[in-house]
């Protein structure tokens, strides 16, 4: 009797792409937020965004937790679908925020005493957290993509709940930032 040998996935090239996009999206995002400090030119105003922002984040949580309840009910396809938009609305965030930083620069809070302390514990935590989230999403895809559900369980199992937390933080910092800096 013929036994089949199976042939050792090679993940390596995935993982490489993985560690270079991610590299390169905190490289940006840090000489955006840290060096670059905005163009403010009065010519473009991409004041609207912050807003805008705020409605891919609340989409994209409000995705992420369809897209549990449709695995949990064994829903794939429907999981599939909610967890690719959800990834699209929270990439639609990223170009926003990108857009909004590079025309405005950064956004200091304008609260003090224990709202601000509020603000700054939420906002570091948000950051922090977001960090994690492109090479863990992209790794979760992947292992969807090659159907190794037990990787990418243990993937999303750390994710989801990383992934739901920025985005209603998200949300939640524009609603703490909204009454110093109206749209306009």
């Amino acid at each position: 009797m013929q036994t089949l040998e199976v042939q050792p996935r090679n993940d390596k090239p995935f993982f490489v792409f993985n560690a270079v996009v991610s590299v390169a999206a905190l490289s940006l995002l840090g000489w955006l937020l840290l060096i670059h400090g905005g163009m403010q030119t009065p010519s473009v105003n991409l004041r609207f965004m912050p807003a805008v922002n705020a409605v891919f984040n609340a989409t994209a949580a409000l995705l992420l937790v369809a897209g549990r309840v449709a695995i949990s009910k064994k829903r794939v396809d429907l999981h599939r679908f909610t967890m690719v938009a959800a990834f699209a609305a929270s990439a639609l965030f990223l170009v926003g925020y990108l857009a909004y930083h590079a025309v405005h620069g950064d956004t200091k809070f304008g609260g003090e005493g224990a709202l601000k302390v509020v603000y700054l514990v939420v906002l570091a935590s948000h950051v922090l957290l977001s960090m994690g989230i492109v090479p863990m999403a992209l790794a979760a895809f992947y292992f969807a993509w090659k159907k190794d559900f037990a990787k990418h369980t243990k993937v999303t199992r750390v994710l989801h709940p990383i992934w739901l937390y920025v985005s209603v933080t998200g949300v939640v910092v524009f609603l703490m930032l909204r009454p110093y800096y109206p749209v306009g």
